[in-house]
């Protein structure tokens, strides 16, 4: 508890709605703020990188003149994406339609990144603390966002269906990156289409990928979200022996539940930055060191 008790205080605070969208009824919350200038910047970074890439290799040739209707589509195609294909395989309407408060959000804020002279380039000492943020915004992504949409479903075999909540996770929080990679939406050419990193060799392994419907897993397991995880978190308890009976197991907190699953993200993201990175690399050269003077000597 003395771990995840910070975390739970951060949610807590971070999801209150602030100024000045409360002027105007609004219930913008700053994780929803930080969550959409990360992904707004995030994106153009890579836009830039491709462009470099590009142009290194085959100059400006084929460059099309930058759009923001351009940017902002693949922005839009990330966020709702995933919820446009479950909502329809489900049969419930996107949140995009209901409401234009968070794609507007998106688009202004997409609008002011895209007129900065220049950003930040992809870097470790940037990523390494993004890499936390992001496991606060995606555990409330497969926390809070996407479970509701299908453990409240008018069909009762949908909304308790575990494959059923597994399957909702994996769509939602992929299939936006999916389609924007396979038509190279980011891209400074013309669309194209390409296979997405996902089905190519290997691509299963993408932490994005696995990540989502295992979290939206366990933190349906800890909340007892449907009765197929309760059964489950019953039987995983009374075969470690932390109880006596089925009935003695009680659900977790949803609020701890969450910033469990927040730690078990942020630091599954901060893993892959420093591999990616390579950030254990100096650390790895003065152990090689040490090795060869130890070695010389003995």
């Amino acid at each position: 508890m003395s771990l995840v008790l910070p975390i739970i205080e951060v949610f807590r605070y971070t999801l209150q709605p602030i100024a000045p969208f409360t002027w105007f009824g609004l219930g913008i919350s700053t994780l929803d703020l930080v969550a959409t200038v990360r992904l707004c910047l995030i994106l153009r970074q890579i836009r830039e990188q491709l462009y470099l890439k590009h142009v290194s290799v085959k100059g400006v040739a084929g460059v099309e003149q930058k759009s923001f209707i351009k940017s902002l589509t693949a922005t839009l195609t990330v966020v709702y994406g995933g919820e446009a294909v479950v909502g329809t395989l489900l049969g419930f309407a996107p949140s995009f339609m209901v409401s234009g408060v968070v794609p507007a959000l998106y688009a202004s804020v997409q609008a002011l990144i895209d007129v900065l002279p220049v950003v930040p380039d992809i870097t470790a000492q940037l990523e390494l603390p993004l890499s936390v943020v992001d496991g606060f915004t995606r555990a409330y992504l497969l926390c809070n966002l996407i479970p509701p949409t299908v453990v409240t479903h008018t069909s009762p075999a949908i909304a308790t269906s575990p494959w059923t909540l597994l399957v909702a996770s994996l769509l939602t929080a992929n299939t936006g990156f999916f389609f924007v990679n396979m038509f190279s939406l980011l891209a400074p050419t013309p669309y194209t289409v390409t296979t997405p990193p996902e089905l190519q060799s290997y691509g299963w392994m993408t932490a994005d990928l696995w990540c989502a419907p295992v979290i939206t897993g366990l933190y349906a397991l800890l909340t007892h979200a449907q009765p197929f995880w309760a059964d489950m978190h019953s039987l995983l308890v009374v075969l470690m022996g932390g109880a006596s009976s089925a009935k003695a197991v009680q659900p977790v907190d949803p609020e701890t539940a969450r910033a469990v699953c927040a730690l078990l993200l942020a630091g599954l993201f901060t893993g892959r930055t420093v591999k990616n990175f390579g950030v254990w690399t100096p650390f790895n050269n003065i152990h090689n060191k040490v090795e060869a003077v130890r070695e010389s000597t003995s």
